[in-house]
């Protein structure tokens, strides 16, 4: 890394938004100055998820990553974090590109709640319709 202390990844999911630095290191993750697992509520499948892209470059143990998230709930956290983590070694490291994109890692999910319409109950369901 040229004069760079840190990689840095943009991710986002439905309403949730993560910034991702990957510092050289021993392959501590930190969301929100927490430990992983604690922000995580001890839940092993999700730290799995977010440890993907590492573990298909074999950085696991190479980089420390410090994550600040915000907005969504806990699934849609962990997609972005999964993003913004790949994002962040594509940037440096070019070669991993087709590897991660071939996996999934590097697609946004599109998907958002779609709004409520006036007149509606909800974004699509209407009144029930009485014929008499």
């Amino acid at each position: 890394m040229a004069d760079k202390k840190y990689i840095y990844g943009l991710g986002r999911r439905k309403s949730a938004t993560a910034r991702a630095r990957l510092y050289k290191g021993k392959g501590e993750i930190t969301i929100n100055d927490k430990p992983a697992l604690e922000y995580l509520s001890n839940n092993k499948s999700m730290l799995a998820e977010i440890t993907d892209p590492l573990a298909l470059a074999e950085k696991q143990d190479k980089y420390d990553v410090s994550i600040k998230v915000k907005g969504g709930g806990l699934a849609g956290q962990v997609d972005a974090i999964k993003l913004a983590i790949s994002k962040a070694l594509t940037t440096e490291m070019v070669d991993l590109r087709p590897i991660l994109k071939k996996a999934g890692f590097l697609k946004r999910d599109p998907r958002e709640k779609e709004r409520k319409k006036y007149g509606l109950r909800s974004a699509r369901r209407k009144e029930q319709f009485s014929k008499r």
